[in-house]
Formats: structure tokens, C-alpha cells, sequence
């Protein structure tokens, strides 16, 4: 019999709530959890819970809500709940050498691709921007260096056609879950069994930006399709039309236009918004103009004055 640990868990949006469930569904005891300061969050910026936090005030879990990692009353209390392990999934900041010292154990990361490669805060979207037609989760121990630790455990997942970066990460969230447990009964039966990362395979997932969701139109239709599902749901791929941003939720990469302009609008009838590009033509399916709500490119083309010639452009 797995004997039952004590686990301080840290997370904040909502993928770690697939892993925090998990824990809390196991034979181990989840004493505390760790998880932002609550700030405004969605379009009225009213301040929230956070999605890790609504659900351990639920469940009726200590929750501590550091500033700052280093404030000696947070250390305090996390010594407090006398932790065997500490488990991260999405925390949001990088956990300091007093934290990772406190559980006996350690601290072990969910974390959302086959290391060694997309190391950082993005890992999900770079992979779907750069066009990888498979990714996983790992989980691996948490060092000083980012996201560098070795790992216990790792599981691969396809990365379809179309998807999109949130329909990715909700399917590497459930996935992580079942495989986090697993790696926790192995820690606890003391079977676990830890890799090193092959450091010349490594490759960095940056912070996105808003500016990188503009949309380049000399750039391959398959690469803006790309673009266009990683970026969603945020910040989104965006482009201008008639000094008028059109944020793009939906496209898809269509057959080559011949010698025309990228950017230039092939088509534009009934379902078809068609835009040149410097390989191919881009179609667009869903869309929005600022302010507005999401549309049909069906919808946006009955309310639009558009025709084949016009152009879409990177600035207004």
C-alpha cells in the first residue's frame, strides 16, 4: 500500500484545476494551497477568485495568497502544514530556494511539453505557432534553473490539424492530472526514477506578446494558419483592413493564389473571405471587429462593403 503524503499544491488558472482535482480524489492529502494574489480579471476587470483558488475555498483547503515568495510570514505558514511534497502546475511565478527546500521531498511540475523542448511560459501556444504535430506533458522535479529539473515521468499527445492552443492545453490539463498522480504513489513508494533533461535539445518557450499576433501576409498561408490557432484565445492573431483592426479566430490555408499581393482579397462572397499570401491564400472563417462580437466570415462579409482587390495590411 502507497503510503499517503502530505502535498502543498501551487496553481492559479485553469489548468491546474484538472491536477488539483486529481490530488484531491487520491489516497494523498492536500494540506494547503499556493496560489496568486487575487487581481481584476475578465472585460469589467472586477477582482476574482482565480480558478485553483474558487475551488480550494470550496473544498475548504487553506489557501496563502503570497506578494512575495521571500515574506517570512508566507515561509512560516507554509512550514506550518509540514508538506512531504510540493506539487506546481501553473503557478505563475518562479518558487524560490526556501520554498523548493520546504517539503521533504521536494517539489515536482506539471508541465506542458515533452521536455527538454518549449522550456518556459508559453509552451502550448509555441507549439502550435510552429506548426508541431505532437506534444505532452512532463512531470519533472522543480530546480533553481527553469524548468531544467529531472523528469519522472512524460506522455505524448497529437496535436491535430486545427486545434486550437486552449483545446491543446485543456487535453494536456487531464492528461497531466492522471500522470501527476501516478508520479506522486511513485515518490511515495520511494520507485520513482528521474532522468536528466539533454540540455543541447532544450528550446525556450517566450512570454507571448500582443504585437507578435500581427499578421505579416508575406508570410506562408500554412504558417498564418499556424499563427492564427496559437495564438487563441489570447492575445490573437489581428490584421487591418481600411485602417479597421479585424482580430482572426479562425482561418485555414487554401490553395495557392498565382502571382498576387499578400494581402489582397481574393474572395469575398458568401462564406468565402479569401486573402493572398506569400504562399497560398488564407481563408477566413471567424472573425471580429474591435468591439464587436465574433462573427462568420458569412456574417462579417453581409455587413461589410468588400471586394476582390481590397487589402489587408499590417498597420492601419
Amino acid at each position: 500500500m502507497v503510503a499517503s503524503l502530505r502535498v502543498v499544491f501551487f496553481g492559479t488558472p485553469e489548468f491546474a484545476v484538472p491536477t488539483f482535482d486529481a490530488l484531491l480524489a487520491c489516497s494523498h492529502r492536500v494540506v494547503g494551497v499556493v496560489t496568486q494574489p487575487d487581481r481584476p480579471r475578465g472585460r469589467g476587470q472586477q477582482t476574482t477568485d482565480a480558478p485553483v483558488k474558487a475551488r480550494a475555498v470550496a473544498k475548504g483547503i487553506l489557501v496563502l495568497q503570497p506578494d512575495r515568495l521571500g515574506d517570512p510570514s508566507f515561509l512560516h505558514a507554509l512550514e506550518e502544514l509540514r508538506a512531504d511534497l510540493g506539487v506546481v502546475a501553473a503557478y505563475g511565478k518562479i518558487l524560490t530556494d526556501a520554498v523548493l527546500a520546504t517539503p521533504r521531498l521536494g517539489v515536482v511540475n506539471v508541465h506542458a511539453s515533452l521536455l527538454p523542448r518549449y522550456r518556459g511560459a508559453a509552451p502550448v501556444h509555441r507549439a502550435v505557432i510552429a506548426g508541431e504535430r505532437e506534444t505532452g506533458v512532463t512531470i519533472m522535479r522543480v530546480v533553481k534553473t527553469l524548468d531544467a529539473g529531472p523528469m519522472l515521468a512524460s506522455a505524448r499527445r497529437p496535436i491535430g490539424p486545427d486545434e486550437t492552443s486552449d483545446e491543446v492545453e485543456r487535453a494536456l490539463a487531464r492528461l497531466g492530472a492522471t500522470l501527476l498522480v501516478s508520479s506522486v504513489d511513485a515518490l511515495a513508494a520511494g520507485r520513482a526514477h528521474e532522468t536528466s533533461q539533454h540540455e543541447t535539445l532544450a528550446t525556450y518557450a517566450y512570454r507571448l506578446t500582443k504585437d507578435e499576433g500581427n499578421v505579416d501576409w508575406h508570410q506562408p498561408a500554412d504558417r498564418l494558419h499556424n499563427l492564427v490557432r496559437g495564438l487563441h484565445p489570447w492575445p490573437h492573431a489581428f490584421t487591418f483592413l481600411r485602417g479597421q483592426r479585424l482580430i482572426l479566430h479562425r482561418a485555414v490555408a487554401v490553395g495557392s493564389p498565382g502571382r498576387t499581393e499578400p494581402g489582397t482579397i481574393l474572395h469575398a462572397d458568401g462564406d468565402r473571405l479569401i486573402v493572398a499570401t506569400g504562399s497560398g491564400a488564407l481563408q477566413i472563417t471567424l472573425l471580429q471587429s474591435e468591439g464587436k462580437r465574433v462573427v462568420t466570415a458569412r456574417e462579417f462579409l453581409a455587413g461589410h462593403r468588400i471586394a476582390p482587390g481590397d487589402r489587408m495590411t499590417s498597420a492601419p
